[in-house]
C-alpha cells in the first residue's frame, strides 16, 4: 500500500499539488460505514481516471467555532491516529488537515471553490448526501452547479432502517452498546491508555487489574463491566474491563480497570490499547468482597467464552 501523505495546512496557499485528484470532503470523526461508502466510490474513480484520492478535512469539530464550549466538543469517536490509519486503509493518498476557524467559516461557497478546491486540483468531488459548505451553507446540488468537474453524491447508508451516523454511534457508546458500535463502525472501537497505580484492591481479591489513565480524547462507554481485549507490547489478550466508580468500596472517582487473563506482569507506565467487544452488565453495588468475587467469576467466564462462533461485523 502506498504511504499516505499527511499535511497540516493554514490556508489554500499551503497546498502545492502537481497531480489531479478525486477529492472527498467532509468531517470524518469516526470513519464509520456511512463514511466508508464515500471512499469506496472515490477509490473506484481514482483507479479508473488515474487520479490521487485526496481528502480535505478538519482537525477538530467545526462546532468549536460556533457553539459555547463544553469539554465534550473535544471528544471524537476515534483518536487521530486511528483516523489516519483508516484513511490510509480506505485508499487515501493525500490527507490535508486544517483548523475550522472563524476566518475559514466566513468563506463563501464560491471562495472555497476558487481557493481550496482549485488548489487541490479536483477533477471529481465525492460528498455525502447531507454535505454543506461555505458561509452561505450550499449543498451538494449547489456544488454541482458551480464546479466544472463531476460531483458524486453518495446516498444515506442505513442499518436496521436507520441512518448510520456519528450521532447514532456516539449514543450507542454512551449506552455501553459497544458490540453495536463495532458493527456500525465496521471495525473495533478502542482507546489507548497508560497503566498507572490504583488502590491495588483487585489483587487482594484474586482479580488484579491494570488501572488506565486514558490518553485519547474519545467518548468512553457508559459505566459497566465489558468483554474486552487488550494489546500489550503488540500482543493481544482477552480481558474484562470495568469503567465507573468502585461503588462497593465507596469509590468516588471514575476508574478504568482491566483484568487481563493469562497475564502476570507489571506494566506500569506502558501504553496499552483496550478493544471494547461487548457489555456484560452495568455497575452494581455488592454487599462486600465475597459477593463481588462471586459475580466477577461469572463475568470472567462470560468474557472467556465470548466470541466463539460469533461474526463480529
Amino acid at each position: 500500500m502506498e504511504k499516505m501523505n499527511i499535511q497540516q495546512i493554514k490556508d489554500a496557499r499551503d497546498i502545492k499539488r502537481t497531480r489531479d485528484s478525486v477529492l472527498v470532503l467532509g468531517y470524518f470523526d469516526g470513519l464509520h460505514k456511512g463514511h466508508k461508502a464515500l471512499f469506496d466510490q472515490a477509490r473506484e474513480i481514482a483507479k479508473r481516471d488515474q487520479l490521487e484520492l485526496t481528502v480535505l478535512t478538519f482537525n477538530e469539530s467545526p462546532r468549536l467555532a460556533f457553539a459555547r464550549f463544553t469539554p465534550e466538543l473535544l471528544l471524537n469517536l476515534t483518536s487521530p491516529e486511528k483516523r489516519y490509519e483508516k484513511f490510509s486503509e480506505y485508499g487515501v493518498t493525500d490527507l490535508y488537515l486544517i483548523d475550522f476557524t472563524s476566518d475559514f467559516s466566513k468563506k463563501t461557497s464560491k471562495e472555497f471553490l476558487e481557493t481550496y478546491i482549485k488548489a487541490l486540483r479536483a477533477k471529481t468531488i465525492v460528498v455525502g448526501f447531507d454535505y454543506k459548505f461555505g458561509h452561505d451553507r450550499k449543498d451538494a446540488n449547489d456544488l454541482a452547479e458551480i464546479f466544472d468537474g463531476q460531483v458524486i453524491v453518495v446516498p444515506e447508508v442505513q442499518d436496521a432502517g436507520k441512518k448510520i451516523s456519528s450521532t447514532r454511534i456516539r449514543q450507542e457508546i454512551l449506552l455501553g452498546n459497544v458490540s453495536e458500535v463495532n458493527r456500525l463502525l465496521g471495525y473495533e472501537f478502542s482507546i489507548k491508555g497508560i497503566v498507572v497505580h490504583g488502590d491495588a484492591r483487585g489483587r487482594t481479591i484474586g482479580f488484579p487489574t491494570a488501572n488506565l489513565a486514558v490518553l485519547d480524547r474519545v467518548y468512553l462507554p457508559g459505566d459497566g463491566v465489558y468483554v474486552s481485549d487488550i494489546i500489550v507490547s503488540g500482543k493481544r489478550y482477552r480481558s474484562m474491563t470495568s469503567i465507573g466508580k468502585n461503588v462497593t468500596f465507596g469509590g468516588q472517582d471514575l476508574r478504568l480497570e482491566a483484568n487481563i487473563f493469562d497475564f502476570d506482569e507489571d506494566i506500569y507506565g506502558e501504553t496499552v490499547e483496550i478493544i471494547w467487544l461487548d457489555k456484560i452488565r452495568g455497575m452494581e453495588k455488592f454487599s462486600g468482597a465475597d459477593e463481588l468475587v462471586k459475580r466477577l467469576k461469572i463475568d470472567k467466564e462470560i468474557a472467556q467464552n465470548w466470541g466463539k462462533n460469533r461474526k463480529l461485523f
